[in-house]
């Protein structure tokens, strides 16, 4: 039997890095994003590059704003329509992310033209297409470069009304922690490539990877959300430490409370199924962390790829928050994983 373009080229073989574990570390994006030039004055820019957000925010001056982002990766899977269908949900969360609702996407395509045939980036451009949809809006156009490396993402721009943006940076003492995707979806990842991958979790985290973070525009309407973002590249513990030192306050989670892709994980662990973005990430910012063991350390600090929204709610509405989960199908995620507390010298505790 003849096989097919996406069984004959592999596209995970032809990448040095996977989804959201491309990203380079916290702590080598800081010295690359340093400069000693002052930033010009801009009034109506809300939201930019200083405060490690999702997405830049450009006040409109009629009550909405504009938001403004751009994401993209290597292959995290093999087919190619699921490729572009994860690097897209990634990219559009972003503008979840700030409480707002995406409204235009523009593709960014690299592609190894002598490598891999043309016919796989149309599959790629399909999924994209398909998950655009899904969000609503159009994939208008984009840019593509011949590339040693397969690379896809997008450029998204929303629109929020000026009072429901939410920033990563402004939670409060007392605020409890949701989280609305469970961790190890570099785990699972890593375990497919190492050809470990039990028979019944294939297609799991892909599956959890094409999933939009709609909940966001609703979430954006809540008063009571002092802060969002969504948890990607830096692991959970990662964009929590940005969430507490942007907000003068230290989180605790609460392990146990963690949602978990599959309870196997630690299987997969002790099988040294640890993507290399979980080193990086600990070596970022490993020190800002409280006590923690190996194995909390290796879920906490897994690179997501298109991972859930990490949220920090007034405990005044907590009800109106589990109630939206609700209405989203994210019933599975209303118990919360943490808490913001006074500023202490670590960013982020553990509890067990």
């Amino acid at each position: 039997m003849e096989k097919s373009l996406d069984q004959v080229f592999k596209l995970t073989q032809y990448s040095h890095g996977a989804g959201c574990g491309c990203k380079i570390a916290p702590k080598v994006l800081d010295e690359i994003l340093s400069s000693n030039i002052a930033r010009p004055d801009n009034d109506k820019l809300i939201v930019g590059n200083d405060s490690k957000d999702d997405a830049a925010v450009y006040n409109l001056g009629n009550g909405t704003a504009l938001i403004s982002t751009t994401d993209f990766f290597m292959p995290i899977v093999d087919d190619p329509y699921e490729f572009g269908r994860i690097a897209s949900a990634n990219a559009i969360s972003d503008v979840y992310a700030m409480g707002g609702k995406p409204i235009l996407a523009i593709a960014i395509l690299g592609w190894p033209i002598n490598i891999l045939p043309p016919a796989i980036a149309q599959k790629v451009i399909e999924g994209s297409r398909s998950i655009c949809m899904e969000a609503g809006i159009p994939l208008a156009g984009g840019h593509s470069i011949d590339s040693p490396e397969p690379i896809f993402g997008l450029a998204v721009n929303g629109l929020v009304p000026v009072e429901n943006i939410k920033q990563n940076n402004l939670a409060r003492e007392g605020d409890i922690l949701f989280l609305t995707k469970p961790l190890g979806v570099g785990i699972l990842t890593t375990a497919e490539k190492k050809g470990l991958l039990k028979e019944d979790h294939k297609g799991v985290a892909a599956r959890q990877m094409m999933q939009l973070n709609k909940v966001g525009e609703a979430l954006g309407k809540t008063k009571g959300v002092h802060a969002m973002t969504d948890v990607t590249g830096f692991g959970l513990l990662g964009h929590l430490v940005e969430m507490a030192e942007g907000s003068g306050v230290t989180a605790i989670i609460n392990f146990e409370n963690i949602p978990l892709i599959t309870p196997e994980l630690v299987s997969y662990l002790d099988q040294k199924c640890v993507p290399g973005g979980t080193h990086r990430n600990w070596d970022s910012y490993g020190e800002k962390i409280g006590d923690i063991t190996e194995y909390q350390k290796m879920i906490l600090a897994d690179p997501q790829t298109s991972g859930g929204l990490l949220i920090a709610v007034d405990v005044n509405a907590v009800e109106e928050v589990k109630n939206i989960l609700q209405q989203n199908e994210l019933e599975k995620f209303i118990t919360p994983v943490g808490k913001m507390i006074a500023l202490q010298q670590k960013a982020v505790w553990i509890h067990t």
